[in-house]
């Protein structure tokens, strides 16, 4: 489907899901840009799952959001069980505006719900000539090292900063082998996850993705991945109100409640100590991708890279949905 068209169609369901026009063109921008960008997993095979949250009233779609001004640089916001691409979107406005204003923007948010790609929100700061840190918690999904219980989300750390060209440096990682998304496309499609990312309940390796989601997904580097999952939890969850230590609602599975994420965005200027950052960051890269490489390595790429070559070739393309998707978004649609 054509993405304007599909920008519209999904903007028409979360306004019959009773979001503002505002609010649903929001969240409608962020779900095409995840297909565009090549992440599906947080893409249109979400949307029945924001649609279910919204009718069991665990998202409020007209939401009274409290933006508490701290200092000139610093903002809390508490969402007010928001859908979680419309917190996320005047967190991260707020965040570049005192950054532009005092050259540092730190904002913290509460009463979130989950807000797709933490890299959609540091490239808006990067276009701006701004370097941005985005954190945020999810599900329980990692085991803490040494426990075979879940407790800690996928986590995704995510820093993005200006390069002196066209092309962003965007890292945007979940602390997890693979991101849950994945897990529940291949669950949802009967395909086999890859060995190596996820024990089942047991604690036995597992490339049943059904089985990896009753278990456990393995991090990143082992004890050290677990400990970023920790860190992520600190930051966007008991610093900055929202739930931690395990009590993020499964999205898609448990309709008890409000989820309470907790999301944290760092954004400073470039150039707040160096008036030459455009210059340095420049000759940093060139270094790098100037070095011997491995036989078979084309080029070394930084972050960021291959997601802006993704989003270039699909943007120019039509979007391409599996079936199961198509259905959900003609019966979204009735």
């Amino acid at each position: 489907m054509e993405k304007n068209k599909l920008k519209k169609l999904i903007t028409k369901i979360f306004v019959k899901h009773k979001l503002s026009k505002k609010h649903a063109l929001i969240c409608a921008e962020a779900l095409v840009n995840a297909e565009l960008v090549g992440a599906p997993s947080h893409g249109l095979s979400r949307l029945k799952m924001y649609c279910d949250r919204i009718k069991k009233k665990v998202i409020n779609p007209r939401p009274k959001i409290k933006i508490k001004k701290i200092s000139k640089s610093i903002t809390h916001i508490d969402a007010n069980n928001s859908i979680g691409f419309v917190a996320a979107d005047i967190g991260i406005k707020k965040a570049i505006k005192s950054a532009k204003e005092t050259g540092f923007g730190l904002v913290g948010i509460k009463n979130s719900g989950h807000y797709g790609l933490s890299g959609y929100y540091a490239e808006q700061a990067v276009k701006k000539n701004l370097i941005a840190f985005a954190f945020t918690n999810a599900p329980p999904a990692i085991a803490p090292h040494g426990a075979l219980k879940s407790l800690f989300g996928t986590n995704p750390i995510c820093f993005g900063t200006p390069t002196n060209s066209k092309i962003p440096f965007i890292l945007d990682t979940s602390v997890s082998m693979i991101n849950r998304g994945k897990i529940r496309v291949a669950s949802r499609t009967g395909e086999k996850i890859p060995e190596g990312v996820a024990l089942d309940k047991f604690g036995k390796p597992t490339t049943d993705a059904r089985k990896a989601l009753e278990g456990v997904q393995l991090p990143i580097a082992g004890f050290r991945g677990s400990g970023l999952a920790w860190m992520v939890d600190i930051l966007s969850g008991v610093f900055t109100g929202g739930n931690h230590g395990g009590k993020v609602k499964d999205p898609f599975d448990d309709f008890s409640g409000p989820q309470n994420i907790g999301h944290l965005f760092i954004v400073m200027k470039a150039n707040i100590f160096v008036k030459n950052f455009n210059k340095r960051i420049n000759e940093n890269i060139k270094r790098i991708r100037r070095l011997p490489k491995l036989k078979g390595v084309k080029e070394i790429l930084y972050p960021g890279q291959n997601k802006y070559k993704r989003f270039n070739y699909n943007y120019k393309r039509e979007i391409k949905m599996n079936e199961t998707v198509l259905n959900e978004l003609k019966i979204l649609n009735n």
